[in-house]
């Protein structure tokens, strides 16, 4: 049986080019919704931001409260690490290779609408069990990604402990498909750690069921156009003088809401 892919082509006016990984995944995240890409970081430097991850989870539940967290079945998410967490959650959100395809992917000004840490507990049900979008209860569609959902992989990602599932091109249909068609078309995406998961925000996924008995761990970012309202103000909790000005842009600290009408004016651009 012949099993090789056809390189061939006829009859066709307009094809897409990709020079490099980046642009391969990029083709593939506009076409398909999803991709994976290595981040490039070293194995030194993962091994610190896996305790880093584990010692800024504690301190979260001892400042919240483990049962208020429970309470509110936020239990295994960590709000906007970057914010009260290490440097290395902002070196994770400013990861070269990660923004080169955001900007590829984003046309115009792009910010980081949220970061959050994601734990998949063992043996367990969580939030992130069920198919959503990261720009939930919205049902469009776009020409071009408007937001760009980025998991890095702090532990392999494989199927038995929950790795991702996508619906591969959901991201171009308005509507929420039907049981059957789910069971026959969802993929589960398996990555190493130090990997990222780029998805367009609008393809629908979901966490699988960790049947192992170790947490499965994950940073999840969102980048935006500067339209949408960030999940948490990451402007006021940040410190801007330890931010380079590409950082503060990312961030969002020109796209704060203004204030007032003389506000709104000052930032206006000179002509």
């Amino acid at each position: 049986m012949h099993s090789h892919i056809p390189t061939q082509s006829y009859g066709i006016l307009l094809k897409e080019s990709a020079d490099n990984f980046l642009d391969l995944a990029a083709e593939q995240v506009r076409s398909l919704g999803y991709a994976v890409i290595p981040s490039g970081i070293s194995a030194d430097a993962l091994t610190s931001f896996q305790m880093d991850f584990d010692s800024n989870h504690i301190q979260y539940i001892e400042k919240y409260g483990l049962d208020t967290l429970a309470s509110i079945d936020e239990l295994n998410t960590v709000r906007a690490p970057l914010t009260h967490g290490p440097k290395s959650f902002m070196q994770i959100a400013t990861n070269e290779k990660l923004l080169s395809l955001v900007g590829k992917l984003i046309l115009g000004q792009v910010i980081l609408n949220q970061q959050n840490s994601i734990i998949n507990p063992p043996q367990k049900n969580y939030n992130q069990g069920a198919w959503h979008r990261d720009l939930p209860y919205q049902h469009f569609t776009s020409s071009s990604p408007i937001a760009i959902n980025a998991i890095f992989c702090v532990d392999d990602f494989t199927k038995t402990n929950g790795a991702t599932f996508v619906l591969p091109a959901s991201h171009k249909s308005s509507k929420f498909p039907s049981l059957d068609y789910i069971k026959k078309n969802a993929i589960q995406v398996e990555a190493n750690a130090g990997d990222l998961i780029v998805l367009d925000c609008m393809l629908f996924h979901a966490g699988g069921f960790n049947s192992t008995n170790v947490a499965r761990r994950g940073v999840n970012h969102v980048y935006t156009i500067p339209f949408f309202k960030q999940q948490i103000n990451l402007p006021d909790n940040v410190d801007p003088d330890q931010l380079s000005e590409e950082e503060k842009k990312l961030l969002g600290f020109r796209y704060s809401e203004p204030k007032t009408i003389s506000d709104f004016l000052n930032k206006r651009p000179k002509i």
